[in-house]
């Protein structure tokens, strides 16, 4: 008879089949997919609330994250297709709705949820979202008051971010056409829904891109207009994206999004804010009916400050002139006087000639022709008297023939080679020019020694020849004065 098993295997260490034991051992791949099957058929389709935690983007473009309450943590996965068309950017503390299936992870005995879609829980934490949003891009001085650029006060054109079916665009336009008809761009975007936010980014930096040279010009505003909505409908213009882009735009951008009541983070980013698209195309120009009408009234005030001057000057002068006495009363003192002078002047001549007059016949009285023909006789016996005589004329003549010898006579001693036949020399150098000190001589190299009888050419240093002196200019003779003619004959 063979032994019984518990009496080969006493510690019962080797598994054997009880009676009654009807099922047989599953592995862990087995278990693994009877739990994922269970759980996916059971859970096929949740809706979960919960608050975001661990948010993380994989490079494959795949979405992490961990749904949390206060007692429990659920993994979750977000596949990139799904990711990329969410209408905001998941963060930690966000609270949501996620939507999705139930399915395991046999590779860490985890369960987690395959997410769908994913919504923001409520208004309450959609404007939680909004305000940490606000807080983070506050800090970093994108709403600052410094960044505020001024509106130009007559923009030619004008640049329109929305989109081009509504009647946002209408209104722009016509309210534009009412006060000051400009030159408008529109840039067409989707002002709602998946891909608004990117759209609408991409709009501002490609009008800030324009540099004007282009077909299209660049414009001096932007506006960022959408109509009114609830804040889901909004909230592409709460979007960091729809935010950095007006904030980095370098044209001024007013931002028009909503009616008067709603606010967006792009109303803090834009350098002003509207309350309505049409209050924005308002900012935006002037009224051309109030500028010509002020233009009018500057030209009439600056004829009328041109004129003015005229005008006070044509006063001061009639002013002058009413004060000017008449001509006749000018002239009146004057012609009195000149004819006094006039009747004066004639009596002061006939006086006058009457006193000629009877000079005339005294003098004529003494003019007889005895006494001329007595002055007659008496000149010529005067110059009959006057002889001229030779001694008259050579007594002047010797004196000036001495003086001339005496001149003479001392040229002859003050003749600079008159020293020579006493055995003295004049000094030259090359130039003939002569030396007066030892100093000037020693300087030259070649010297003249002139002495009565000739010239003696004196070599210093290496004994060269002294260069022949330059040949004097004749002296012109004065030219020869016209003889004097003799008195004498």
């Amino acid at each position: 008879m063979a032994a019984s098993s518990s009496d080969d295997d006493p510690q019962n260490l080797v598994a054997r089949e009880r009676q009654g034991d009807n099922a047989e051992p599953l592995s862990i791949t087995e278990i693994s997919a009877l739990l994922k099957r269970t759980v996916e058929d059971r859970f096929g389709f949740v809706r979960l609330r919960g608050e975001l935690s661990g948010v993380k983007r994989a490079a494959s473009g795949h979405l992490y994250l961990a749904l949390k309450d206060e007692k429990a943590v659920l993994d979750g996965v977000m596949w990139r297709g799904n990711a990329q068309r969410l209408p905001f950017v998941p963060e930690d503390g966000i609270e949501v709705i996620a939507s999705g299936k139930l399915t395991t992870y046999p590779g860490r005995s985890k369960y987690q949820i395959v997410i769908d879609s994913l919504e923001i829980a409520g208004e309450g934490a959609l404007l939680a979202l909004l305000e940490k949003t606000r807080r983070k891009l506050e800090a970093e001085g994108l709403f600052a008051r410094e960044r505020k650029q001024a509106l130009p006060y007559l923009p030619r054109v004008i640049g329109v971010v929305t989109s081009p079916t509504g009647s946002v665009i209408r209104d722009i336009l016509h309210r534009l056409a009412d006060r000051f008809p400009s030159h408008v761009l529109v840039w067409p975007v989707l002002v709602q829904g998946q891909g608004a936010a990117e759209q609408v980014a991409q709009a501002v930096r490609g009008f800030a891109a324009l540099d004007g040279s282009g077909p299209v010009p660049r414009p001096d505003v932007v506006i960022v207009a959408r109509g009114g909505g609830s804040i889901e409908d909004l909230w592409s213009f709460n979007e960091e994206v729809v935010v950095r882009a007006i904030a980095d735009c370098p044209i001024p951008v007013i931002s028009a999004v909503g009616h008067e009541t709603d606010t967006t983070l792009a109303d803090y980013a834009a350098d002003r804010r509207a309350p309505t698209p049409t209050a924005a195309a308002e900012m935006a120009v002037p009224v051309r009916a109030d500028l010509v009408a002020t233009v009018a009234d500057l030209t009439n005030r600056q004829k009328r400050a041109v004129l003015r001057p005229v005008e006070l000057g044509r006063e001061r002068l009639e002013a002058r002139v009413r004060r000017i006495p008449r001509l006749d009363a000018l002239f009146q003192p004057h012609a009195l006087r000149l004819d006094d002078l006039s009747e004066r002047l004639k009596r002061g001549l006939m006086d006058r000639a009457g006193q000629g007059r009877e000079k005339l016949t005294g003098v004529s009285a003494r003019l007889s022709p005895s006494l001329l023909k007595r002055s007659a006789n008496d000149a010529q016996r005067q110059l009959d008297r006057a002889r001229l005589t030779p001694d008259l004329v050579r007594r002047p003549l010797a004196q000036k023939q001495e003086a001339l010898t005496a001149l003479a006579r001392l040229a002859q001693q003050f003749h600079p080679e008159e020293p020579l036949k006493r055995g003295y020399a004049i000094v030259r150098d090359a130039q003939d020019k002569a030396l007066t000190s030892r100093e000037l001589a020693a300087k030259e190299t070649a010297l003249v020694l002139q002495f009565a009888d000739g010239r003696l050419d004196v070599i210093q240093g290496d004994g060269a020849a002294p260069p022949p002196p330059k040949p004097k200019k004749p002296r012109r003779s004065p030219p020869a004065s016209p003889k004097q003619d003799d008195l004498f004959g």
